[in-house]
């Protein structure tokens, strides 16, 4: 599955109770989903992208906003002067899930 076919997926919201996707799974995920993203330890995703001055960045923020409200997923948000960090992961079950994958391809589809 390419990147672009992990965008297209929807974000399905975690009841909890489900495991958190192996290191197997996770590797598999991180192989489709590229980009630069980091998987941390196996608990989240890392992402830091970096723009021309606030403003910018600032404006990725908020569109990144915007999609989390759309998808019901809500990535950890740091903003500071042309950079903003993206970290991803599922609350409910303190690990990832392919959610989180298909939320940080979305996120990477936002600077295309």
């Amino acid at each position: 599955m390419s990147q672009c076919e992990l965008s297209k997926k929807q974000c399905v919201p975690c009841q909890g109770g489900v495991p958190p996707l192996t290191e197997k799974e996770t590797a598999e995920f991180l192989l489709q989903l590229g980009d630069d993203w980091q998987v941390v330890m196996n608990h989240h995703l890392m992402k830091e992208f970096n723009f021309s001055d606030f403003r910018a960045a600032l404006d990725f923020t908020n569109k990144v906003g915007q999609l989390a409200e759309t998808e019901g997923h809500h990535p950890d948000i740091y903003l500071a002067w042309g950079r903003v960090q993206i970290t991803i992961w599922t609350h409910k079950i303190d690990g990832l899930t392919e959610s989180d994958f298909v939320l940080a391809a979305k996120i990477s589809e936002l600077t295309r």
